[in-house]
């Protein structure tokens, strides 16, 4: 990230990073094992005959726990026909905010809002073979509630639950509507824009805090909030079934670089897309995501871009994962949203044996015990990215650069020949050269190799005609300063001239002049 910033420190105010949209899921997991929700049932003293009776009035006490409390409040309790999700236009949460507008609430209850929604759930059927009834769970549809309220610390949020048993229940936090609400606590001015912050006058009391919230207490918030909305939980409790456990369902963690106006970001902006559109591949974004490339690799993995009114969006996808660059007023954000952590590690310790405390990196899960660990991957990969870009070349002073690929150089008294920079296949080698993971991890003449043939050679004197002619090529690119040697090792780098140039003749063959652009696969004969 550094060197993205010290390139552009002169347009730059400052960085904000910190999580953004948290759901948290909770579950009653004593209930699942097979046979536990029957015993359940039996310590409340209901047959399997009578759990559709029972199954209705325990959702009718959450229904009436929720319309009590609105009614309490003097917040309105409504019942929505449809789903009214983000694609419909219309989401539940752009509707409780208008409500909170339109009413002027600050704080508390804001409004809840129940409507019918699929869920995984318990119900009591006939088995033919054994001629009994038992418990089964099956997909179904059910009532959710969904309470919307502003929290005195967390500020906007809200809490649903599902009112068929198991009950589960999902809550959604900020981080930027947490941070914005500490931030005045700390005397620290800030402008904000949606859930980004535009300025703010001390950067480094907004790290602090950003940090803090990393290590957050989840769990006693967490059974606060679906105590407030389960009323059943002391039953459940005294039938000696235990309390909620809760894992992160999804985390997003956001990079914002702060420009010091829209212009400063415009300069470089288009560039930037274009980069990440054109420049990077599968691989690259693996590496983004902290993946390493595998031949048993099965998952897909995407590139994808997107023009919405507020900005354009690239966002690189592996399976759940992924991390997106995106554009709101003076702020650039890198987003790494993680679905499913199992693809990452976290170091563990166990006792073997012999009583030793062994520590190995085994892959990490959803348990709010691992928050801090999110925030770590998630920078991970904001880093890789903007690292990444760091080198996205600028179409300034592009002709100047290509003008010199054009003529011959001497180096050390020997002549390197000229460049064609808009041939197929001088196009194909650079674009292979400016690779994102050769900007992170340099490459040696294998590496280039693999870029430029499409398959491997058995053959000892074509592996050997192939090594030679990438090291012809490699010594014409250190000659017109394209690439340079890393001291004391076999890695080369491509240099910020050589970002210049090859990018200026990449976009002129596949960009500016798409329909010319016939690039051959490979350089094998």
């Amino acid at each position: 990230m550094d060197i993205f910033l010290k390139k552009h420190e002169e347009s730059i105010l400052g960085v904000v990073e910190g999580f953004d949209r948290i759901i948290f899921k909770g579950y009653l997991t004593s209930m699942f094992p097979d046979g536990a929700f029957g015993r359940y049932l039996s310590k409340r003293g209901v047959l399997l005959k009578d759990a559709g009776k029972f199954f209705e009035s325990e959702t009718e006490t959450l229904i009436q726990h929720a319309k009590t409390t609105a009614e309490e409040a003097g917040r309105p309790y409504h019942f929505l026909a449809s789903a009214h999700t983000h694609a419909s236009g219309r989401s539940k949460e752009a509707m409780a905010r208008a409500i909170a507008e339109q009413d002027g609430i600050s704080e508390g209850l804001v409004c809840i809002f129940s409507v019918i929604e699929p869920c995984v759930s318990f119900s009591v059927a006939g088995n033919r073979k054994t001629q009994r009834l038992e418990v089964v769970r099956r997909n179904r549809r059910c009532l959710h509630l969904y309470w919307y309220l502003i929290d005195p610390v967390f500020g906007w949020m809200h809490v649903r639950i599902q009112t068929w048993a198991p009950y589960a229940t999902q809550i959604y936090v900020n981080g930027r509507e947490w941070l914005c609400r500490q931030l005045p606590q700390m005397g620290v001015a800030f402008e904000r824009s949606d859930n980004k912050i535009l300025w703010v006058s001390d950067f480094e009391a907004t790290a602090t805090l950003a940090e803090q919230f990393n290590h957050t207490d989840w769990p006693a918030f967490l059974i606060r909030q679906v105590a407030s909305v389960n009323p059943l939980l002391p039953a459940i409790a005294a039938a000696k079934f235990d309390g909620y456990w809760f894992g992160i369902d999804q985390a997003e963690v956001a990079t914002d670089i702060l420009f010091k106006s829209r212009a400063d970001l415009e300069r470089i902006h288009q560039d930037l897309v274009h980069a990440a559109v054109t420049g990077f591949g599968a691989t690259d974004v693996m590496r983004f995501l902290g993946q390493k490339p595998h031949h048993a690799f099965t998952g897909e993995v995407v590139i994808d871009s997107k023009k919405r009114p507020e900005g354009c969006r690239i966002k690189f996808r592996i399976r759940r994962n992924s991390v997106k660059l995106y554009d709101h007023l003076n702020v650039l954000r890198i987003e790494t949203t993680l679905n499913n952590p199992a693809e990452f590690k976290i170091l563990t310790s166990s006792e073997n044996a012999q009583g030793q405390v062994v520590c190995r990196w085994s892959p990490m899960r959803k348990g709010v015990s691992n928050f801090w660990r999110y925030a770590e991957v998630a920078h991970g990969a904001n880093s890789r990215l903007i690292d990444a870009l760091a080198n996205a070349p600028l179409q300034g002073q592009a002709i100047e650069a290509i003008d010199r690929l054009c003529r011959s150089q001497s180096k050390a008294g020997r002549h390197v020949a000229a460049f064609n920079p808009v041939t197929a296949e001088n196009v194909a080698l650079f674009t292979s050269l400016l690779a994102g993971e050769f900007a992170i991890n340099g490459f040696r003449n294998r590496d280039l190799q693999a870029k430029l043939y499409s398959a491997p050679s058995n053959n000892p004197a074509e592996i050997k005609r192939r090594t030679h002619r990438t090291s012809r090529l490699i010594a014409k690119l250190r000659g017109h300063g394209l690439i340079a040697k890393v001291t004391n090792s076999r890695l080369y780098r491509v240099t910020q001239n050589g970002v210049k140039a090859m990018w200026a003749a990449v976009r002129c063959r596949r960009i500016d002049f798409p329909t010319a652009f016939n690039m051959s696969e490979s350089f094998a004969q």
